[in-house]
């Protein structure tokens, strides 16, 4: 199972495009009202979006990994959350796959996990990325982690953890459905 957190101010394209790309590959994921009471959480344009679940109603079995959008304050929603908090650090210690894009990146950064990886982030958080490096790029993988610059850039973040979560393959096969008019690496 994958975690798409969704916290009030996420930002709407870097996870919608990402659960939809991720779900053309046929990955199992849900996406996570994070700090309600209820699935509907408000982006930073709005929008309301009704998640598959609330955070109370997750658990860790079968976790293959987490997806951290970006946006303000969803950003900042997302980092002060315990339970973000908790898996993350459970994703981290158990070598599964974090996905985290715009200024998402920082709250990986702040918490060391980005020390020593190549990383990118949106432009103003690079303070937040310790040793990284990739700012020049819009989307990094390295090892278990992908990191994404920013909105225009989810095709490329997304189809990277899709590869990682299954294989190039299933990757390229979706890129293909998109026709996107560049390669996503």
């Amino acid at each position: 199972m994958i975690y798409v957190f969704l916290a009030d101010g996420f930002e709407e394209t870097e996870a919608l495009t990402t659960v939809d790309i991720l779900r053309r590959g046929k990955l199992e994921l849900k996406t996570v009202a994070v700090g309600t009471e209820n699935e509907i959480v408000c982006s930073s344009h709005g929008i309301k979006v009704i998640a598959d679940i609330c955070e109370k109603d997750i658990d860790k079995n079968n976790l293959a990994g987490i997806v951290l959008p970006g946006g303000m304050p969803g950003t900042l929603n997302l980092e002060k959350s315990a339970v973000v908090s908790e898996y993350l650090t459970y994703c981290y210690d158990h070598n599964l796959i974090i996905g985290a894009i715009c200024a998402a990146p920082s709250i990986l950064g702040k918490r060391g996990i980005l020390n020593g990886r190549k990383a990118t982030c949106f432009p103003g958080f690079e303070k937040f990325l310790s040793q990284s490096d990739g700012n020049g790029e819009f989307a990094v993988t390295d090892g278990n982690i992908v990191t994404g610059k920013g909105m225009g850039a989810t095709i490329p973040f997304a189809l990277q953890l899709l590869e990682l979560f299954k294989d190039r393959q299933s990757a390229e096969v979706v890129f293909q459905s998109l026709q996107c008019p560049y390669s996503y690496v």
